[in-house]
């Protein structure tokens, strides 16, 4: 059986450069801070879904991704495409790190629809899938949301892709996210806003913050404005859809601690959801989730990023909040 087009499979997806699969728009990749347009070269939450047909055993997925270099510490690193059906994995199946190669995943006997999370690190491309024994056809399409974020929302320490909380929230509310989480980033760019403002969505989530305590400190009064000029920007380009609000989850090394403009992030996030409020009386679409109660000390890996309990935890209180609006 030939090769099929990955592209009608791929879900997850905000831009396609070529046939890679990007997370900024490759027209604006100017306005966007270095550190923005590196991590949005990595195809975070970029999946496969697919109904397979009577007889098919297997999937076989054709693909490219960089190699590291001999000393580099992910060198030892092997591809991990995981296969799950709904919210169940089924099983996962381990790559050497190559330009060029072909993984193979067995599928149960039955018609799906399945979902693959293909391997994020080395920035793969998927060139093409086919099935072994039968047909695959394209999963139907689901409404699509777009969830913006820090390295939180890119799914820093959960063990898997698919273990993050916008996958895993979105798994839940059967909807296909597309993250727009940026490692490092997420300070607000109100480039960034304009280019979600532009992006097909059903609903959509912003979260950062934690960002503008240290990564380019802000104070209080301006990240208050910064969050309205973001709103503002996306409602430009979706004034009625569903846009949620998380404020920034447990730090406990920066709750109480000033940044270099006199900002604790107990107070930026302070500043954040005043800002949400005053919004919200004239946007009864514009919906709020205060981040500090939703986790707690055990809940992070490592002071600031969520373990895998910590993103379901994060992943259930956000379904909750946009489970009446799918």
């Amino acid at each position: 059986m030939s090769w099929l087009e990955p592209e009608p499979f791929l879900r997850g997806t905000a831009w396609l450069d070529g046939g890679r699969a990007v997370r900024a728009d490759p027209a604006d990749m100017a306005r966007l801070p270095w550190d923005t347009a590196e991590r949005a070269a990595l195809p975070i939450g970029v999946r496969l879904e697919f109904t397979a047909g009577p007889g098919t055993r297997a999937v076989e997925i054709h693909y490219r991704a960089a190699v590291p270099e001999p000393d580099d510490r992910m060198r030892e690193l092997a591809h991990c495409f995981a296969l799950w059906e709904g919210e169940r994995l089924l099983r996962e199946s381990f790559t050497a790190p190559a330009e060029e190669a072909v993984a193979v995943l067995e599928l149960p006997p039955r018609p799906g629809p399945f979902t693959i999370h293909p391997p994020e690190a080395q920035a793969p491309e998927i060139l093409g899938l086919r099935g072994v024994g039968g047909a695959l056809t394209p999963a139907p399409a689901r409404p699509r949301w777009v969830v913006h974020g820090d390295s939180i929302t890119e799914g820093w320490w959960s063990t898997r892709p698919a273990r993050s909380w916008p996958a895993t929230a979105g798994r839940m509310l059967g909807l296909d996210t597309v993250n727009l989480g940026y490692a490092g980033a997420a300070r607000g760019e109100l480039p960034t806003a304009e280019q979600l403002a532009g992006l097909p969505a059903d609903l959509l989530t912003l979260a950062f913050g934690t960002n503008c305590w240290s990564g380019v400190p802000y104070s209080a009064p301006l990240l208050h404005e910064t969050v309205r000029a973001y709103v503002r920007l996306i409602r430009s380009g979706h004034p009625d859809a569903p846009l949620l609000l998380v404020s920034p989850v447990l730090r406990p090394a920066a709750e109480s601690v000033r940044n270099a403009l006199g900002a604790s992030l107990a107070e930026l996030r302070t500043a954040m959801e005043d800002a949400a409020r005053e919004l919200m009386a004239d946007d009864p679409r514009l919906l709020l989730l205060p981040g500090l109660p939703v986790l707690g000390p055990d809940d992070l890996a490592d002071g600031l990023h969520p373990n895998d309990a910590g993103h379901a935890r994060l992943a259930a209180a956000v379904a909750q909040v946009l489970r009446p609006y799918v």
